[in-house]
């Protein structure tokens, strides 16, 4: 199996992870990404702000490797605060359908007691399955 990390342009280097890596030529697995900037910080102390930054990030990740938004298969969502969530779901739908229109992936959203960066409220990881 060969494989190839992915790093998209103005992202942070990553330290002890990779935010993607590409299996076998066609299967994007993508680290956790959170509502960070360029230079590592976040952008928001909001939940759907920092929902949606999480998500560009991701698809930075997914473009950086060649692929697009229609190729993402899988999502798992960390969340430290489920009624922060619920709250702004109608914001985080428009955001969605904004960036991906109506493509669903395979996903699951769980709550955890918190993320490894002080303040990030949201982390998204997944896989995605590039074109050949």
């Amino acid at each position: 199996m060969s494989t190839k990390t992915i790093t998209p342009p103005n992202f942070p280097k990553p330290r002890g992870y990779a935010h993607g890596v590409v299996a076998s030529g066609q299967t994007l697995h993508v680290s956790g990404q959170i509502a960070w900037d360029a230079n590592a910080r976040l952008v928001s102390t909001d939940f759907a702000t920092q929902f949606l930054q999480a998500l560009d990030n991701f698809v930075a990740v997914v473009r950086a490797a060649g692929g697009g938004t229609e190729h993402i298969v899988k999502l798992l969502v960390f969340v430290t605060d489920l009624e922060a969530y619920r709250n702004a779901t109608k914001e985080i739908g428009e955001g969605w359908r904004a960036r991906l229109g109506k493509h669903y992936p395979a996903m699951s959203l769980v709550k955890v007691a918190g993320l490894l960066e002080p303040g990030a409220m949201v982390e998204i990881e997944g896989v995605a399955v590039l074109p050949s």
